[in-house]
């Protein structure tokens, strides 16, 4: 796994290529700011989640060039000499800023930046990016699931799917942070803490004589905790039948009780009814029934709003791949430079109107209402500017800045947090659990129209009057010619 390597050369080469040409061209030291934020949330959601900050820290703690990858650079015959020594006394000497794991996010608001020498700030690029672009894509998805769950337990049961060992375990990760109870996968469970659960598969049955051999056999071995599959023949004709037989003789003989059954293939929404009938008619009200088979929150919701009689979920691959939107999408831009000490603005400007970045060094800031506590709007503003939360504020819609809204009674709150200081961390990441609750207390502070899997409320991401004076006073003088 890529958690027990050095990562420092987990970069795309243009990272070198353009470090060992700033070296060259006496610009490396020059400090910038660079901009991690993405453009679009998955599945055409109304928010996503920020997760991967634990392991973004924990890369850029360890940035270190060794031995062998000087060797290797060596080898490729483009680089300065001087600048592979640079490289081997490389030191982390950067700013950064981000926003918490478990915060809902929103489209072209920064959730991290970076100010820093251009050599480093741009070096980062590739794994601060993979590391949040995945693990905020498996949060996000596994929030919607949790979601259409309604209060159900969901468990992520996707490591045989996933891509790769890291993408199973920090998919696994990302998926408690969305709201998941617990995964199959038993290293996340000894190394970060996250309940592993799990009973048989159909092989163990198949190992046996016969279905009720099978059963029964497991009961022996976990009376106390006997969850019995029952479709490997047929849910109702046998399962049912041999499971309530051995709960009898072999669980509730020995003075425990039976913890469930569960179903992995058909008709989810019918079995599980007629299921419920039989363990209540056999006086296993208590037994709980737990669904699995290729489940995504569409499939969920539907087998609920049929008035399916399923305790608890059990999601894989749709899950731990987010496969309906497989690529969350973030990206990493340069926003400024510095000049003899002053800040110069940098903007990237596309036919693409989404592509268009916001300049200069920002801060994100959340309004929420004072009565309710719900979220109202998101402000971007530069980083020397503060929202007084003690008077009116006027937001406007930055394409369609008609559209404007006073927004009085409210408070406001900066997103992003000190991370390092001059290469120093500053920051201590919060264990699992405080995260996932964290979580869940910020969606609850979004209104109930945005979390609607279909056609949500949009929520503005709105920016400063400053800051879009600025944007545009760029945009006016790098497009003088454009229409020529």
């Amino acid at each position: 796994m890529t958690g027990k390597m050095n990562l420092t050369l987990l970069a795309d080469f243009y990272e070198l290529t353009m470090a060992n040409g700033y070296w060259e061209h006496g610009i490396a030291e020059q400090i910038a700011y660079y901009d991690l934020f993405f453009r679009k949330v998955p599945d055409q959601g109304g928010f996503a989640i920020m997760a991967g900050l634990e392991q973004a820290i924990d890369y850029m703690k360890n940035l270190k060039f060794t031995e062998k990858d000087i060797a290797y650079l060596r080898s490729k015959n483009c680089f300065d000499e001087a600048f592979l020594e640079y490289l081997q006394n490389f030191k982390f000497e950067c700013d950064v800023w981000a926003v918490p794991e478990g915060t809902p996010i929103f489209p072209n608001e920064p959730i991290l930046t970076v100010r820093g020498p251009a050599i480093q700030a741009q070096f980062v690029e590739t794994m601060l990016l993979l590391t949040i672009n995945h693990q905020s894509l498996i949060a996000t998805k596994a929030n919607r699931i949790v979601r259409a769950a309604n209060g159900r337990a969901v468990l992520e049961f996707g490591s045989r799917r996933a891509q790769g060992a890291d993408g199973a375990v920090m998919g696994a990760r990302a998926a408690y942070i969305g709201g998941c109870a617990g995964t199959a996968c038993t290293l996340v469970d000894r190394d970060m803490h996250i309940p592993a659960l799990g009973t048989m598969a159909h092989s163990w049955v198949q190992m046996f004589p016969s279905e009720e051999d099978a059963f029964r056999a497991y009961a022996r071995t976990y009376p106390d905790n006997c969850t019995l599959l029952v479709d490997t023949y047929n849910v109702l004709q046998s399962g049912i039948p041999n499971a309530i037989k051995v709960f009898r003789e072999e669980v509730v003989s020995r003075g425990y009780r039976p913890k469930g059954v569960r179903i992995d293939s058909g008709d989810i929404a019918y079995l599980s009814k007629k299921v419920r009938k039989m363990l209540d008619a056999a006086g296993f009200e208590d037994c709980k029934i737990m669904a699995s088979n290729s489940l995504d929150e569409y499939i969920i919701q539907d087998i609920l709003k049929q008035d399916g009689k399923v305790d608890s979920f059990g999601v894989g691959e749709r899950l731990i791949t987010a496969k309906s939107t497989p690529v969350f999408g973030g990206v990493y831009k340069l926003v400024a430079v510095e000049k003899d000490g002053e800040m110069e603005p940098k903007i990237k400007i596309s036919e693409n109107v989404e592509k268009i970045t916001n300049p200069g060094f920002k801060k994100t800031w959340r309004l929420y209402d004072r009565d309710t506590g719900k979220a109202i709007a998101d402000v971007i503003t530069m980083h020397d500017e503060t929202i007084d939360d003690t008077q009116a504020y006027e937001i406007f819609h930055p394409e369609y800045t008609w559209k404007r809204k006073t927004v009085t009674n409210f408070v406001a709150r900066p997103l992003q947090v000190p991370i390092f200081e001059k290469g120093i961390c500053v920051y201590e990441s919060p264990d699992l659990q405080t995260i996932q609750q964290f979580c869940k207390e910020q969606i609850d502070t979004l209104w109930d129209e945005m979390l609607r899997f279909e056609n949500p409320h949009k929520y503005y991401v709105d920016l400063s009057q400053k800051l879009w004076d600025l944007k545009h006073a760029l945009l006016q003088k790098y497009c003088i010619d454009c229409f020529k």
